[in-house]
């Protein structure tokens, strides 16, 4: 079984500092999906990010790179039709 199979819809996104970066929305092919922030902005970043994953979402990004890595726009063009 692969890590992505244990990654489920509302799980806690936490960054490789311990700070939380919002919740799993969905496993969009090699991106997490993250829900809507408090802006109404979504965000994605690539799995290969994650760590580990137990209850929490690990990922070995620091806060900083976390905020230099992730999209804020969906990145499967067939989505943006």
């Amino acid at each position: 079984m692969n890590m992505q199979s244990h990654i489920q819809p509302g799980m806690p996104v936490t960054c490789a500092d311990g700070q939380h970066h919002g919740q799993v929305d969905s496993v969009d092919g090699d991106y997490l999906k993250l829900t809507n922030d408090d802006s109404g902005q979504a965000h994605w970043l690539p799995v290969s990010a994650v760590d580990h994953v137990d209850e929490h979402v690990h990922l070995k990004l620091s806060h900083e790179q976390v905020h230099q890595q992730w999209l804020s726009e969906d990145p499967h063009p067939a989505h943006r039709q």
